[in-house]
């Protein structure tokens, strides 16, 4: 029995808190206050005996309080609840399931539920025990006792629109002193861009690089004609050149390693954009230069695809009773983020980089988790065997599932002014690095790995997630990155409490 079960068992022993239920707990400077909600009538000497029973689940020096609320639920809130845990924790569920598919009846002390579904559709909510999740979700929120079943229906579907992209936003192409300039063709540019920087359009814009490769050819009609690989610290362009007779001599004379810039415009091609070199001359970058960090695109205004819901586990107050949390962390915000992918390759020097097909992630202020973030991600690929296996997800869950741009971009929002944590943190933050460039949105945050704070801490035979979570009692589903979030921000919690510092 957890400290939240045997508190909670406590708590109901009297009349009035029968069938209470925690929603939350708060630390105010020496004060910890107990928010309880209840159905029935309360008495001042329930208030007593909670405020009482509270007092043994705080650490020394700490005054307990309770707030007591009756709280009645109501069919449409319940129904809003049902809703969102489905959308959260059973996208691909979810899509099937509208407000007036879901049915509440409340009695006393008790309450039931029935969602309406389509003999087709029953799969998908028979997988993954959906009954058996949103029962245990509304037996913790709403005070009584809750069930619920299926009840067959007939509906027509319909395809919701997706979110409108994000309006696109002007970044100032990084660029770098061109040295060492000799003319060939004249062009002298005074400064490049850097190749990676490179956007459609772009009219009379100077790069510089070594080149990689050269190679003359000829037209049909005898004219020659260079094919140039040419690589700065950004990236690389292979580009096709037509030169002047005046100059042919001096470019027969590049060779791999020369460092040459290269200006003309980058424009639209049989389809695709590509840069068109109109004048070849010598000049490199400045010695010893390092690239500036790419621009980032602004934190976005709103949510669009994915939205945070609230976060109240209540195995936060299993915590209680321990040393108190240090200042510097409390005073922080943090975001704990955990994923699932197709596979393990995680740069694209490795080939291909893999997929994330989920993500989750919680949000910890003032040392207490707060939000959640939770989305699976649209994958064109079949899932491997492995990967079924290992983390329970098929192909059919991914159904309806947002693609991996928008939600990168709300949780890019997410993460506005946090600290990042993960246990092994360069594997997870390696995809988050990849898909936001590719968004423009740059991760560049602190980050904290749990993996390295527990073996700087603890001594244990092996530092795995689920040996921690072990090792500091707490229970979760292993291999779901919301599970795996939520338990990496509960052991990254307590290692701080641990070392009395981050």
């Amino acid at each position: 029995m957890t400290k939240s079960e045997e508190f909670l068992n406590e708590i109901r022993q009297t009349a009035g808190l029968k069938r209470a239920v925690l929603s939350k707990v708060t630390v105010d400077a020496r004060t910890v206050t107990f928010s309880l909600l209840t159905d029935t009538r309360y008495s001042a000497e329930d208030i007593a005996y909670a405020r009482n029973v509270s007092a043994r689940y705080v650490p020394a020096g700490y005054d307990a309080e309770v707030s007591l609320v009756k709280s009645i639920p109501s069919e449409e809130g319940v129904r809003r609840e049902i809703a969102r845990i489905l959308g959260e924790r059973f996208p691909s569920a979810a899509a099937f399931v509208s407000p007036e598919d879901i049915a509440v009846q409340l009695g006393e002390g008790t309450g039931t539920f029935s969602i309406g579904v389509m003999e087709a559709e029953r799969a998908q909510f028979d997988r993954g025990g959906v009954l058996d999740v949103l029962t245990a979700e509304l037996n913790r929120r709403f005070c009584g006792v809750w069930c619920g079943g299926f009840r067959r229906a007939e509906k027509d579907l319909s395809v919701q629109e997706e979110a409108p992209p994000l309006p696109e936003e002007l970044i100032a192409p990084r660029m770098f002193p061109i040295e060492d300039y000799e003319a060939i063709d004249g062009a002298a540019p005074a400064h490049a861009v850097y190749i990676s920087d490179l956007r459609q359009d772009m009219k009379d814009v100077t790069v510089c690089g070594t080149i990689g490769y050269i190679e003359e050819r000829e037209t049909k009609t005898g004219k020659p004609f260079f094919v140039i690989s040419l690589e700065d610290a950004t990236g690389q362009l292979r580009v096709t050149y037509f030169t002047r007779k005046a100059t042919l001599e001096k470019v027969r004379a590049l060779k791999r390693g020369d460092s040459v810039c290269l200006t003309g415009e980058e424009e639209l091609f049989n389809g695709g954009y590509s840069f068109r070199v109109r004048k070849i001359d010598l000049g490199r970058a400045p010695k010893d230069f390092v690239p500036q960090a790419p621009p980032s695109r602004s934190v976005p205004a709103e949510y669009r695809t994915v939205f945070p819901e609230p976060e109240a586990n209540f195995v936060q107050d299993d915590l209680f009773g321990r040393t108190p949390l240090p200042q510097e962390f409390t005073a922080r915000s943090f975001v704990v983020v955990d994923l699932e992918t197709t596979g393990l390759n995680h740069s694209p020097a490795g080939g291909l980089i893999d997929r994330i097909i989920e993500l989750g992630a919680v949000k910890i202020e003032g040392g207490i988790i707060t939000q959640r973030f939770h989305s699976f991600v649209a994958c064109p690929v079949k899932l491997s065997e492995k990967i079924r296996s290992l983390t329970g997800i098929d192909d059919e869950m991914l159904v309806g599932a947002p693609e991996i741009g928008p939600v990168i971009t709300d949780f890019y929002k997410f993460c506005d002014g946090c600290a990042l944590v993960a246990h092994n943190a360069e594997f997870d933050l390696s995809f988050i690095r990849y898909y936001g460039e590719q968004e423009g949105f740059r991760f560049s945050h602190p980050y904290y790995d749990t993996l390295a704070l527990s073996q700087e801490t603890l001594r244990l035979p092996a530092y795995k997630l689920n040996n921690l979570v072990d090792y500091f009692g707490f229970t979760f589903q292993h291999h779901r990155a919301y599970d795996d979030a939520l338990a990496t921000a509960k052991v990254f919690i307590e290692l701080v409490r641990m070392r009395g510092k981050l």
